[in-house]
């Protein structure tokens, strides 16, 4: 496996010009068992980044991104937060559609009292709406979800194995701390029946899984 790349989910993220953040989730395409994207949040804790694949690749000391500080930060959202005006807001209190930094303080109080602003009507708070930008029919692997043998639970994913020729998925990585100690265990992706919300189900038993080798992985402990 000394072509491929590990993307170990909590790693450090950085671009050309230094750090850029953490992997929190990876995004996998489970028809074609390929990863599209991570999500990246910044170093700052803003809003995770949808960074498309291309752009990445994992080494020893983490995951590097060929692009700039500026570039990331121009990526787009992998959530987006959107307030909806009350319908007559504007009639109201004045507040039109493009004044969206005014929207969250409808309604906060004793915090908007603080900041000289008051509980207009509670009535009038907008609906706040979020919009997943991970592309339809892909799904968010996490670190820690769950991974489901065929005759029961047998760990949490760690991260993926991939071959940067063409961004297959190639394993799963379980989580260390499992039953057999420290031995990286990866499953292969052909024994993966289902990738989606609930976690990560594999065909092979737990005994099966057990005796898979240990992986090694260029350049990673």
């Amino acid at each position: 496996m000394n072509a491929f790349e590990e993307y170990d989910i909590g790693s450090a993220v950085r671009c050309h010009t230094g750090p850029c953040g953490h992997l929190v989730c990876v995004v996998v395409d489970p028809v074609a068992e390929r990863l599209t994207h991570l999500i990246v949040v910044a170093r700052d804790g803003t809003a995770g980044r949808l960074v498309p694949v291309e752009l990445a690749h994992a080494d020893q000391d983490g995951v590097r991104l060929d692009c700039t500080q500026e570039h990331f930060d121009r990526l787009e959202p992998s959530i987006a937060t959107h307030f909806l005006l009350a319908p007559d807001a504007e009639q109201r209190y004045g507040y039109h559609e493009g004044e969206v930094v005014y929207w969250p303080f409808y309604g906060l109080a004793p915090a908007g009292a603080a900041m000289g602003l008051t509980c207009l009507d509670p009535l009038a708070s907008p609906r706040m709406e979020i919009e997943d930008r991970v592309p339809a029919g892909q799904v968010r692997i996490r670190r820690g979800e769950r991974v489901e043998a065929s005759d029961g639970p047998i760990g949490h994913v760690r991260g993926l194995v991939v071959d940067p020729a063409d961004e297959a998925v190639t394993h799963v990585l379980l989580d260390e701390g499992h039953l057999w100690g420290h031995k990286r265990v990866a499953i292969p992706v052909g024994a993966v029946t289902g990738i989606d919300a609930e976690g990560v189900t594999v065909r092979l038993t737990k005994h099966q899984i057990k005796d898979l080798p240990s992986v090694e992985v260029a350049g990673l402990d």
